[in-house]
């Protein structure tokens, strides 16, 4: 079954790159830090895309070893981002550190690390997926007006 999700940003209006974010009921906010130009009101676009990919893990480990019915305790994920020094084209190097609590075997914490990256989100940015970019034919109203 396919996933069909959106989600819909705009520009606060008066700040400089506040953005309010919609996705189904819920309503987030993302902007810069201060010494970039941004008011700080909220993680910045990158920091919410690390987010998304930790939270996605430990979500993911979490119903894995419920399934299987392993005593995992607890599950923290951390992502850092910084250049691959490895990279010939200047690609980033994502660091992820995974934390299992609870008295898992040897075993099943490999099973679980491998399980780690399968999650859709890592799925999604390893296989690079196709972007399909356009304008919209809305006009403003100062443009309806004229």
């Amino acid at each position: 079954m396919s996933e069909h999700r959106t989600a819909r940003v705009s520009r606060r209006p008066g700040q400089t790159y506040t953005t309010d974010m919609q996705i189904r009921d819920h309503t987030l906010i993302a902007d810069e830090p201060a010494d970039k130009g941004g008011e700080d009101l909220g993680p910045t676009p990158m920091e919410l895309l690390l987010a998304s990919l930790a939270s996605c893990t430990a979500i993911t480990l979490e119903m894995y070893a419920g399934r299987k019915q392993w005593p995992l305790e607890g599950v923290t994920v951390e992502i850092s981002k910084e250049p691959d020094p490895e990279s010939p084209h200047k690609a980033d190097l994502l660091h992820q550190r995974i934390t299992l609590d609870g008295p898992l075997d040897d075993e099943q914490r490999a099973r679980l690390l491998l399980i780690a990256g399968r999650c859709p989100v890592h799925r999604l940015i390893a296989d690079s997926p196709r972007m399909i970019e356009e304008l919209s034919d809305r006009q403003t109203v100062s443009d309806a007006a004229d």
